[in-house]
């Protein structure tokens, strides 16, 4: 039996060092919880574990030098690999430009495009999410920007101490602008991830979408557009910046578990 824990959009490194540690050792338990059977995973140990983006707030790795900070992360990470755990990092837009180090030194299996996976008959679909969809086109752009070797290279001719300050400032200012809609729920017409799901199924048979990105614990049903097929569920993990909220999968059923069920 699969036993699979999923979580997302942790931000670590904002909005300050004080508040981001308080949430990153709330995130570390949740871990140590998920690969020990301890806390949600009620039925045993996971056997493996998904990381679906935005774990960091800002992550670059220069050739010789990554952002300080989340060593408690990172050690966590290493020892559930090192006991044999699959923990599988799903980069997100905040942290794209990974380009080696977490694979080899944590030994996590790092995915750029969202992944399918069948676990006890239940067929999901995994990946952060961002960039998919019918909306945001502003950031489509921007991603095709980030994504090119001549643009990673110009970033890294800029010293750590700079580039990493410049970039989490347009981080933060990007969170603010976005306010409020990253908490409001209109509706699954206006849910462009929502949207993704439906396309998605017009050529693919998928039970479960599983998502990061959108800051907002959803789990909604996803009408098959065939007649007679059983609707799909699009999971939204929601965050730790304000929700603390996560997934997993057990005896081929899937649970979006919210911080008052852990208690």
């Amino acid at each position: 039996m699969h036993r699979v824990h999923l979580a997302s959009d942790l931000h670590l490194g904002s909005p300050n060092q004080s508040e981001s540690l308080k949430r990153e050792r709330r995130f570390v338990k949740w871990l140590e919880d998920a690969a020990s059977g301890r806390g949600l995973a009620k039925l045993g140990p996971a056997t493996e574990i998904h990381l679906v983006g935005d774990l960091f707030d800002f992550w670059f790795e220069y050739h010789r030098a990554v952002p300080k900070g989340s060593v408690r992360l990172l050690g966590a990470i290493a020892k559930i690999t090192d006991a044999g755990i699959p923990v599988h990092f799903h980069v997100g837009n905040h942290d794209l430009w990974s380009f080696g180090y977490l694979e080899d030194e944590l030994g996590v299996s790092l995915h750029r495009k969202s992944i399918i996976r069948d676990y006890d008959g239940l067929r999901c679909m995994i990946g952060h999410g961002d960039g998919l969809g019918p909306g945001d086109a502003q950031y489509k752009r921007l991603k095709r920007l980030f994504t090119l070797p001549a643009a990673q290279a110009a970033f890294r001719l800029l010293h750590p101490d700079w580039g990493i300050a410049l970039a989490s400032y347009f981080s933060k200012n990007s969170r603010a602008v976005q306010g409020n809609q990253l908490h409001t729920y209109t509706g699954p017409e206006n849910e462009w991830l929502w949207q993704h799901c439906r396309k998605v199924l017009e050529v693919e048979d998928i039970d479960c979408f599983l998502f990061g990105h959108r800051h907002l614990p959803l789990d909604l049903p996803v009408p098959h557009p065939l007649e007679g097929k059983a609707d799909a569920r699009y999971i939204n993990l929601g965050d730790w910046l304000h929700h603390f909220t996560s997934a997993r999968i057990e005896n081929g059923v899937a649970h979006l578990d919210m911080p008052e069920a852990s208690t």
